[in-house]
């Protein structure tokens, strides 16, 4: 929007109630009236003609009373009221009172105020009639050569504007502004200068950038761009022209203006493929995330460097910069510090590998110094990750990283400490070299485990892995260790009785004297020497830390500290009690087929049913919080028996399908890892079939120019998002596809919109015909948003003439991935007419929220995390014509944008239904999951469709529900 729109935009706003005077009593103020009333009489002169009024009678009054004043306000006034009001009489000729005007502004441009000088400069630049401009030329020319740089700046786009659309009147303009261009001192000007040049005669800019390209760093940033710009065009469409320019682009990578940098460095990645430049530009790169604040920008550039990687030749150089990358992970934010791990992890080698360990091991053991933050947790996981990968990739890195993560089993965060449990069950099963090391530092940490899943995991691989009698002998040192006395009935009865003696359970275990804050002493059992987790704090009669503030004796402080196995069971969490009775079968089973000596085995045998016993004892008593279930017993029971009999089956089921099984789980998730990153490969490199056409780029336009514009173009498309890259491919297609009529044929006014999605922002071009004989004045397009749009300017009213048409636009802001609905209305008023305004309802638009949902990916312990704390949820009821399992699902996919994360091998096959999770983010950051439940009755015949449900949870009300009827809307194939 011009200034001169932005002016009257205002105009309206404020006299749009009011009623329109008379023509009569305008000329009265403009000839008798004070300044103040002259100028609001103006300002109602302009809103007149821009309803349609034709007003001539006010022309020469104008002239006369109006013109000559110096007042500044009147003064900008009328030069909204000379570009709008009509220069010519019907037949096309010049106005005779145009004449004079011509003069006036010639003053104008000699004026002594500076002010006066530009703004009337820039009027200039809107006037399409030659005849005006004619007399001014001389006037305009001298503009170049005032003192003020604010004058001198608008003179050259004056004479651009001239000379593009007159080229007659000022024939020696490239020659002139080179001149200029040549002794001009001010940044400003010699930007507008140098950008005229381009458009004009870029032989005369490249002959001056030839005669300065050693200074261009020395010139201000604003020149600098204009000097990429340049380069870059030149270059494409003259590629012998690199060497001349590259020089200068090094330059330029070292300015002090990041947006130089930044656009210096696309340039050279665009305009050499030599490792020395693109290691500069990702050197620089690197060195914008790092000193920039905003975190936009940091993600922005991470994504330029991400494209880099994803070039072949790109990725060699890039991975000498790991070291550099990873310096942005001190960056706070969690989402630049995701996307810089990933970056690094799919650019590390063999050669680097060591390094970044080093790096992610320094930062692992600064999250436990670091105050506590909301992200904290959320990093320690992440590197965690990063660690694992790592690890897996390059095994001989795993002993180096498995005693710092070892570490975090111990950690109150669950999801954290849950990543280390996966990885070391994923290192002990792949790395036999690595067992001892694991089994070791696990028996170490076993004890201070604070949460019962991943107590529960850490039982499953000790008694999995643990071969040795000596592991076997110390696995059940801890487990008892972990229970603390037993039987634990018993013992709980005669603690709270008060039969126990303090001093003969101080020497069931070692114990340490702990100091509290009031200078006394109290004495802990080395039973329980962890604090429960943060997820338990019901279990407030555990803490040390309430115990702390008070003086107690030994006995009552034990009879409050649990050893943590036996806290998690009088708390109803039995579902520990399963993973402990296999795992007391293991090693058993185990121990028999090593230990020769009957007594031995019979034994340790004996121990393990006496835990088991226990336990079951106490799910079953009144003391446990929530009584054991069903399940829980009857494995306990199963597990009973088979250490009753020993049978050799028994021993093999439990000491060799179970690994095998993991085994095979692994194997799967190798290979699914192999075919992603063959898929990646696959997409990045670019295969060209024996018979495709050649394109000559010289026959793709008319001539070199609009050959330049069109790769010029075609780049910067390309650079916008995937929807701008179809576009550019066919975009005539696309437009199409994305055309809404408005109002009907028969209407009096006809109306159509394309929407533009551009990430944030929706852009509305909508056509409007007047299919009347009628001028319609004050013909207003008046929009609503529904949902969370929000409309960011009101469009202007315009005439239409007798079957004209015009185009009016309307910016949206999109703030949420939901269904959004734009509606509204064509107001107008009739010429001549003395009727209301009439009115036209338009259709609704509703905008796909497809345009901003994006297909991603997650592990499975983020999808059942994020499961649980997501509170909206929307249960759609399949309806559809498809009768094939997987066909619905790939069609539930496409028309979603949501990926699916279920392996391929799991949905093979047919066996009558299907169960899948689903995975997608939005541009706005909120996540979307879905899990698909589908069947089909097979007894009801082969053309019996699909039926089931597909539950869809977000974090956002609006992104469930408008996920919900985009599911709803697109179940159904369409049918030929």
């Amino acid at each position: 929007m011009t200034a001169a729109e932005n002016v009257c935009y205002t105009l309206i706003n404020v006299a749009s109630d009011s009623e329109p005077p008379s023509e009569v009593c305008l000329k009265t103020d403009l000839e008798k009236g004070e300044i103040k009333a002259k100028t609001e009489a103006l300002k109602k002169v302009i809103i007149m003609i821009l309803n349609g009024e034709k007003l001539p009678g006010l022309l020469m009054t104008i002239i006369r009373f109006v013109l000559p004043l110096q007042d500044h306000t009147i003064k900008k006034l009328l030069l909204v009221f000379w570009e709008i009001v009509p220069k010519t009489t019907p037949d096309g000729k010049l106005l005779q009172e145009m004449i004079l005007v011509c003069d006036a502004y010639r003053k104008d441009l000699q004026h002594p105020n500076e002010f006066i000088r530009g703004s009337t400069l820039r009027f200039l630049c809107k006037l399409k009639e030659s005849e005006l401009l004619e007399p001014l030329m001389p006037a305009i020319r001298a503009c170049l050569e005032h003192r003020h740089s604010y004058v001198r700046r608008n003179a050259v786009l004056a004479i651009y504007t001239i000379y593009r659309n007159f080229e007659h009147l000022i024939p020696d303009a490239p020659e002139l502004i080179h001149d200029f261009l040549v002794n001009e001192k001010d940044a400003s000007c010699k930007r507008n200068a140098f950008m005229m040049l381009i458009h004009a005669d870029q032989d005369r800019a490249l002959d001056y950038l030839s005669t300065c390209i050693d200074q261009v760093h020395t010139f201000g940033d604003i020149l600098q761009l204009v000097i990429v710009e340049l380069i870059y065009k030149v270059c494409h469409a003259n590629p012998t022209e690199r060497a001349r320019f590259i020089r200068c682009i090094y330059n330029l990578l070292q300015s002090s203006s990041p947006a130089v940098k930044y656009e210096a460095a696309g340039t050279l990645v665009t305009l050499s493929s030599a490792p020395t430049a693109i290691k500069a530009a990702a050197q620089c790169y690197i060195d914008l995330i790092i000193k920039e604040s905003d975190n936009n920008v940091k993600l922005i550039v991470l994504d330029r460097l991400v494209e880099l990687k994803e070039h072949p030749t790109h990725e060699r150089v890039l991975q000498d910069l790991v070291m550099d990358i990873l310096r942005v992970l001190g960056t706070p934010d969690l989402e630049v510090r995701k996307k810089t791990l990933q970056l690094a992890l799919d650019l590390v080698s063999s050669r680097n590998v060591e390094e970044l360990v080093i790096v992610l091991k320094k930062e692992v053991i600064k999250t436990n110094n670091v105050t506590e933050h909301e992200d904290t947790d959320k990093y320690r996981q992440l590197l965690v990750r990063t660690l694992h990968s790592c690890s897996v990739r390059f095994p001989d890195m795993a002993a180096n990283v498995i005693p710092v993560l070892m570490e975090f089993l111990s950690d109150t965060n669950e999801a954290a400490a849950a990543d280390v449990l996966e990885f070391v069950r994923e290192a002990i099963q792949r790395f036999d070299i690595l067992r001892p090391l694991i089994i070791e530092k696990m028996l170490e940490v076993f004890h201070a485990i604070k949460t019962v899943k991943i107590f529960r995991g850490a039982l499953w691989i000790l008694g999995e892995y643990c071969s040795t009698k000596e592991d076997i002998q110390s696995v059940m040192t801890e487990v008892r260790r972990s229970l603390g006395e037993i039987p634990i009935v018993e013992n709980e009865i005669k603690k709270e009785t008060g039969e126990l003696k303090a001093e003969d359970e101080v020497t069931a275990a070692p114990a340490q004297k702990l100091v509290t804050e009031m200078g006394t002493y109290v004495t802990q059992s080395a039973l329980s020497s962890s604090r429960p987790s943060k997820k338990d704090e019901d279990r407030s009669e555990n803490s040390l830390d309430s115990l702390s503030h008070n003086f107690v004796s030994p006995l009552i402080l034990f009879l409050v500290l649990r050893p943590p196995l036996r806290d998690f069971l009088m708390h109803g969490y039995f579902y520990v009690t399963s993973s402990l009775a296999t795992t007391l079968t293991k090693v058993a089973l185990r121990y028999v087929s090593i230990v020769q000596d009957k007594k031995k085995q019979n034994s340790f045998v004996a121990e393990a049913m006496l835990i088991m016993v226990t336990v079951l004892h106490l799910g079953k008593s009144s003391l446990a919080k929530r009584p054991i279930t069903d399940d829980d017993v009857d494995r306990i029971s199963l597990c009973l028996k088979v250490l009753s009999e020993c049978s050799p089956l028994m021993n093999d089921i439990f000491n060799k399908e179970c690994r095998k099984s993991l085994s095979r789980m692994l194997t799967v998730r190798m290979e699914e890892e192999k075919l992603s990153q063959k898929k990646e490969s696959e997409k990045r490199s670019v295969t060209v079939q024996a018979d495709d056409p050649i394109s000559f780029m010289q026959l793709t336009a008319k001539n070199e120019t609009t050959s330049k514009e069109d790769q010029f173009q075609l780049s910067l498309l390309a650079a916008m998002g995937n929807t701008q890259r179809k576009e550019a491919a066919d975009p005539m297609a696309s437009k199409l596809n994305k055309v809404t009529q408005l109002t009907g044929f028969s209407d009096p006014v006809y109306a159509e919109a394309y929407v533009h999605v551009n990430q944030y922002d929706i852009v509305l071009d909508v056509l409007v015909v007047n299919q009347t004989s009628d001028t319609l004045q004050n013909c207003t397009l008046e929009l609503a948003t529904l949902g969370d749009l929000k409309l960011v300017e009101k469009p202007s009213p315009l005439t239409l003439a007798p079957h004209d048409f015009a185009n009016i636009k309307a910016n949206v802001k999109v703030a949420s991935t939901e269904n959004g609905i734009i509606f509204g209305n064509i107001v107008y008023d009739v010429s001549g007419a003395a009727s209301d305004r009439n009115c036209v309802v338009l259709s609704d638009i509703h905008i796909d929220i497809m345009d901003y949902i994006q297909p991603a990916s997650c592990t499975d312990a983020e999808f059942r995390q994020m499961w649980t704390e997501f509170e909206w949820e929307n249960k759609v009821t399949v309806n559809t014509n498809i009768t094939d399992l997987n066909e619905y699902l790939q069609h539930i996919l496409k028309s979603t944008n949501m990926k699916c994360l279920t392996p391929e091998k799991a949905l093979s096959g047919f066996c009558g239904f299907m169960a899948a999770n689903l995975y997608a983010r939005s541009i706005f950051g909120e996540d979307a999951l879905a899990n698909v439940s589908i069947e089909k009755p097979i007894h009801l015949g082969p053309d019996v469709p699909v039926n089931g449900h597909i539950r869809i949870r977000a974090k956002s009300q609006g992104m469930a529900l408008s996920l919900g009827d985009k599911i709803n809307l697109s179940q159904k194939k369409a049918t030929l």
